[in-house]
């Protein structure tokens, strides 16, 4: 095809033939649509002849063919493009059209569909001032019930507009979606295809200890954790967030590129995106952009199981969602009729953040009810004096292995993050005899999206409301320290970091042989090393949690005189009553209550 010139040439002149014969050297650079040369110079031919012109262009934007017509049409060349019906042609057709018109005519949208062009442009020629020519495009998006290519036109657009469009993210798009849509898409991997991106700013420093490198690496088990197959990872380094982009223009580019060639379906981000920079990204690239906190909350929603945690995960995800939310403006507004209900009404947009408050208001009411049957269930422990204890920690530091491992549970724990949503509760024996609550809550993360601790209030009250906290840290991890301090800011969060804690050194098994570091470990107030999968001294700990209880509850005896009988009353209310006899002097209690509750009933104190 090289220098050739395609279809009518009777009656025009030479140089008008070697004028077309330079458009071969035109390339479009960047990614763009068309550039404002080659449509320009294509206006020039066309205003001079008064005839179509063709050109066909590669997704490199190089000049492939050029054609010449007639007045009203011009005869393309044949197309050696890809084959298939998920795939496009490879080739994109720009023509003019000398009267003026820049709308696709059915002959254009028929070869389009034909030749399955990535595109087809046409540049309605303006005479005599051709530089004011503008152009509208047609892309193939979709197959439809008959098995029949749909098309959507867009513009009209002038060629600088034209020239600012990034063309190969929109062939990639529906590339896929045909792709989906006739069936040959592998969707028995499930897998989406994934990149992960990170930018350090600020001078480099780190979050809590946590360098940029370390927060994409967990990134990248969250990403791995949702079921993404993460290809590629990419850190950018600024003084700065962009307030469009977030990592700049020219990064986002360079990403669409990548995105493109290696057939990649998301784009994660390590940190949370403002909802615009959000929607100027996905249109840049061309694929679905997550943020952090979006795929921490998938994951949620992959892990809730029970009727709360679903409640919970839904309320987190639409206050996500709330201003994220787009609409058309006023050309879907839902219209009146009759006297005084004209006007623009009310628009699609506005409909549906109604309906989302609307929702939101009703799981918090589902949500209020479950925190009533909560707050009974630990009143009658309470009453009880059942003592309860709460594990805490970060993320996949081994909470769930530890409470199998000490109650005999089988409850699912796996080498994942996230991997237990719904809180668990089971009984727990001491070695005093004494029957504790076992509770294990969901892990923390560095920067838990405030979504989360705002929509699991009424779990994580357990706990708030616990008498002893164990804390478990992964200390074969390499960033267990930061890790450690990442739970703390979180108990900070929730009023709990005054809470008894005990500090459980999980996973001593994994330690390299000779370290002294759990030995090191161990010697902390509070603390005591084990390995919940390798049963490694969990009596210890045990004994530590009964210690610890002990300072909690206290039994005392009291001796209360029949004519305060009311006193009886207040001390079933305030503990457990072991042993009740009734003597001369009076009723004489055996009592197990919190140690600061003896105080209320000092007077009747038996042994006195």
């Amino acid at each position: 095809m090289a220098n050739e010139i395609y279809g009518n040439l009777k009656g025009i002149r030479n140089s008008v033939i070697d004028e077309l014969k330079t458009f071969y050297d035109i390339r479009i650079e960047g990614g763009s649509l068309l550039n404002t040369e080659l449509a320009m110079r294509m206006a020039d031919v066309t205003d001079f002849i008064n005839r179509e012109v063709s050109v066909y262009l590669s997704r490199s934007g190089q000049v492939l063919a050029v054609a010449v017509g007639n007045d009203q049409s011009v005869e393309l060349p044949p197309v050696e493009g890809r084959r298939g019906t998920s795939r496009l042609s490879g080739v994109r057709c720009v023509h003019t059209h000398p009267n003026g018109n820049p709308n696709l005519s059915g002959v254009d949208i028929s070869a389009l569909k034909n030749n399955r062009f990535d595109a087809m442009v046409a540049i309605g020629v303006t005479s005599p001032n051709f530089s004011e020519s503008v152009l509208t495009f047609g892309m193939i998006t979709g197959i439809d019930d008959n098995e029949q290519y749909e098309v959507e036109c867009y513009g009209t657009l002038t060629p600088t507009e034209a020239e600012g469009i990034f063309f190969p993210n929109l062939v990639a798009t529906v590339e896929r979606i045909l792709d989906k849509q006739s069936g040959s898409a592998s969707l028995a991997q499930g897998t989406e295809r994934a990149i992960i991106v990170g930018m350090e700013y600020g001078g480099g420093a780190s979050i809590i200890g946590w360098s940029a490198e370390d927060s994409l690496e967990e990134l990248k088990q969250l990403a791995d954790t949702a079921g993404a197959e993460v290809v590629a990872r990419f850190l950018q380094k600024r003084p700065k967030p962009d307030p469009a982009f977030f990592i700049g223009r020219g990064k986002v580019q360079e990403l669409a590129l990548y995105v493109q060639q290696e057939n990649v379906d998301l784009c994660i981000f390590d940190d949370e995106l403002s909802p615009a920079q959000q929607r100027n990204i996905e249109q840049a690239m061309g694929v679905r952009v997550l943020d952090r906190t979006a795929l921490i909350l998938d994951i949620f929603a992959q892990r809730a199981h029970t009727n709360e945690g679903k409640l919970q995960v839904e309320l987190a995800q639409l206050q996500y969602t709330l201003p994220r939310i787009m609409g058309k403006g006023l050309s879907l507004s839902r219209l009146g009729g009759g006297i005084g209900t004209r006007g623009p009404g009310e628009t699609k947009l506005e409909v549906d953040r109604r309906r989302i408050r609307d929702r939101i208001a009703y799981i918090k009411g589902c949500i209020s009810k479950v925190k009533n049957v909560r707050t009974l269930q630990r009143s009658g422990r309470a009453k009880a004096s059942v003592p309860t204890v709460s594990l805490v920690g970060y993320t996949n530091a081994g909470k769930s292995t530890l409470l199998n491992t000490l109650t005999n549970s089988d409850i699912y724990a796996q080498d994942q993050l996230f991997a237990t949503l719904d809180p668990t509760t089971r009984q727990l024996e001491l070695p005093n005899k004494q029957q504790a609550i076992l509770t294990d809550t969901v892990g923390f993360i560095q920067r838990l999206p405030h979504q989360l601790v705002a929509a699991f209030q009424s779990t994580l009250e357990e706990v708030v409301e616990a008498d002893v906290l164990l804390h478990v840290i992964d200390v074969s991890h390499e960033l267990y320290k930061e890790q450690a301090n990442a739970v703390y800011h979180v108990l900070e969060e929730l009023g709990a970091k005054d809470k008894t804690i005990i500090t459980v050194y999980n996973k001593i098994d994994k330690l390299p042989e000779g370290s002294a570091l759990a030995e090191r470990l161990a010697k902390e107030e509070n603390s005591i090393c084990i390995s919940a999968k390798a049963r490694l001294n969990l009596d210890g700990l045990l004994a530590l949690i009964a210690e610890n209880l002990k300072l909690k509850s206290v039994e005392e005896s009291f001796l209360v005189p029949y004519s305060d009988s009311a006193a009886v009353s207040r001390l079933h209310e305030a503990g457990t009553v072991l042993e009740q006899e009734y003597l001369a002097e009076g009723t004489l209690l055996k009592v197990r209550m919190e140690a600061e509750q003896v105080q209320e009933f000092e007077k009747y104190l038996s042994n006195k």
